[in-house]
């Protein structure tokens, strides 16, 4: 039972979520510093408020904590963009570029000349007019 369960955390997917996890907790780290740090103080400066955090309301009694609330979407914005200008954009060009000298994909689907509806290559009549299809019918994506 013990070998099962070594077995499984040797896999490479369980061993890269896990350095995912404990990456993104630092970075996630750097980021709310850098919005506590330099963001939030330029935000309050624009504002007038001394502390961005501390902006607040009371209602009833009840604390509202807007500042935290604001610093964490501009936390979340930040990581955001972070992921997809350094991981998801690169990530994509190099695909982009792998695939440029390949021949595209054979069409497995052409159009009915009645209904335009996307129907199989290998369709005789439409499934969605009944129309039938002659060889003239035009591929489709």
């Amino acid at each position: 039972m013990l070998s099962g369960f070594k077995q499984f955390l040797m896999r490479g997917n369980v061993v890269d979520l896990a350095v995912a996890v404990v990456i993104g907790g630092a970075f996630g780290a750097v980021v709310a510093a850098l919005v506590k740090d330099l963001v939030t103080p330029l935000i309050a400066a624009v504002v007038g408020q001394p502390d961005f955090s501390a902006i607040q309301f009371t209602l009833n009694g009840s604390r509202f904590l807007v500042g935290d609330f604001i610093n964490a979407v501009v936390a979340f914005v930040l990581v955001a963009a972070a992921i997809y200008f350094f991981v998801v954009v690169p990530l994509n060009m190099i695909e982009e570029r792998r695939r440029r000298g390949e021949a595209p994909a054979d069409p497995t689907t052409k159009r009915c000349p009645e209904c335009l509806s996307e129907v199989p290559i290998a369709a005789r009549r439409c499934a969605f007019c009944t129309q039938p299809l002659t060889g003239s019918v035009t591929a489709g994506r």
